[in-house]
């Protein structure tokens, strides 16, 4: 496939989206002389931060509704990970025999580089930029994009043969793939995105394309303690390597008392890692199973680590106040994610929590939530109410009461978070559910409460 090749041809991208990467694939097309038409169900109001950054660029839209014929004289439809493969303008461009893709499919058909590919349920974000960071250290050119923020086709121009591109990839981005990164890490697999797939078997099924186009050559880094990614190793046909909290004679990267270890080899010592939790610590051994298997060497590997504080909005120290430990942890969208987070800290929290529904299960969250949380703060949504719910067929079980308190916006939760506080409180923003409703984004959410929590420093509370 030429880039020459799509000059002059009609485009239809459906779902410009707010996350940067309908945007990307605009701009990519339009820059390559292309006919672009740009269709979402989202209003004019509702894309402005998106449509603000194409101003320059000549695109048609049509906003609020989609086109039949839109679907039925493109030259190519493009399709944004959050369409449903099940959408009946999608139906209308497979009968004309349009061509269908999405634009991580078409960069693995474009690219002249080697591709690391990181997906899984929690942690994905954390190993592709640790493993971005190792490969840094021992290579000139490495590239990191993908579902972390950076569109990829944008990065297609700055990609030779010697550039090694790591991809964090979601379970949408890769329902289409059909060829595989020569190395494939899945992190984990646990209850996510049950809206969109039918069960937790089907959303492992999206997992598995990461690696299903893999031959001998290829590589598949799996997380040995999750058994729903451990059970992908039969399936694999290239070289499998398992990592784990716990040394086992199947495990290639593993942590044995306070050490990290490759093949035997000691790495570093955990108390050498700013990264806060047990689950951070999975997702350091994935990442320097990948760095081994590029010959980083251990010192090298060893600098990194140390220097390496993770990602804004994952777990995120955001300000002390009076005392007041104020963590930043929305990309924490599913049950899991906030049960790692709790399990971060030695006291008990004071916890920002709830949100728009993904039909998850609030079962365990809510024994967590009352073991390790002090007061809970709850968002309104869908899901909120049906953890409230839980939480209360949980409580009356288990003879708890839990006060709970429920905020129409992220000022109020925080106004009313430090209201009761004391020295030493940490107020943790976890909120196990997705953003849509109160927020545009889960990175809006984040950027809410950072906002929230800095507003009370400004008020002269020091």
């Amino acid at each position: 496939m030429d880039l020459n090749s799509f000059k002059s041809k009609k485009i239809t991208i459906m779902g410009l989206g707010l996350h940067g990467g309908g945007v990307g694939v605009a701009k990519f097309f339009c820059k390559l002389g292309a006919r672009v038409l740009v269709t979402d169900l989202k209003s004019k109001r509702e894309l402005a931060p998106s449509l603000k950054k194409l101003k320059n660029f000549k695109i048609e839209y049509v906003l609020g509704r989609h086109r039949k014929k839109d679907f039925k004289t493109a030259n190519l439809i493009i399709k944004n990970p959050a369409v449903s493969p099940n959408s009946s303008f999608l139906e209308i461009a497979r009968k004309n025999k349009i061509p269908i893709e999405n634009q991580t499919n078409l960069f693995f058909k474009l690219c002249p580089g080697e591709i690391i590919g990181v997906t899984g349920t929690k942690g994905k974000s954390t190993v592709a930029t640790l493993i971005y960071k190792l490969l840094t250290s021992e290579y000139k050119k490495v590239i990191l994009a993908g579902n972390i923020g950076v569109p990829v086709l944008e990065k297609l121009r700055e990609i030779d043969k010697n550039t090694i591109v790591v991809l964090e990839l979601s379970s949408f981005q890769i329902e289409d793939l059909k060829k595989s990164p020569k190395i494939a890490v899945i992190t984990n697999i646990l209850e996510d995105h049950l809206n969109r797939y039918k069960n937790i078997k089907e959303y492992a099924k999206a997992k598995e394309r990461i690696f299903r186009y893999q031959g001998p050559e290829g590589f598949l880094i799996l997380n040995y303690d999750n058994k729903r990614a451990r059970s992908l190793a039969k399936k694999a046909k290239g070289k499998v390597y398992f990592f784990s909290r716990k040394k086992s004679f199947k495990t290639e990267t593993y942590l044995e008392g306070d050490e990290i270890f490759f093949g035997n080899k000691e790495i570093c010592k955990t108390n050498d890692i700013k990264l806060k939790g047990r689950h951070n610590i999975e997702n350091i051994l994935a990442a320097v199973t990948v760095a081994k298997i590029k010959k980083v060497p251990s010192e090298k590997i060893r600098k990194v680590l140390k220097r390496f504080r993770g990602l804004p909005s994952r777990l995120e120290f955001v300000k002390k106040i009076n005392g007041v430990f104020f963590y930043n942890d929305t990309c924490a969208t599913n049950p899991q994610a906030t049960i790692a987070a709790l399990n971060a800290f030695k006291n008990k929290v004071i916890l920002i929590a709830g949100g728009a529904e993904k039909n998850l299960c609030f079962e365990d969250l809510s024994k967590e939530i009352l073991k390790k949380v002090k007061v809970l703060v709850l968002l309104e949504g869908e899901a909120t109410e049906r953890l409230k719910r839980k939480l209360k067929e949980v409580s009356k079980k288990s003879n708890k009461v839990l006060p709970i308190k429920i905020a129409k916006s992220m000022k109020e939760a925080i106004n009313f978070s430090f209201k009761i506080v004391e020295k030493n409180d940490i107020v943790l923003l976890s909120p196990a559910c997705s953003s849509f409703g109160m927020f545009l984004h889960e990175f809006d959410r984040g950027e809410q409460f950072n906002k929230a929590v800095l507003g009370l420093a400004k008020k002269g509370v020091h």
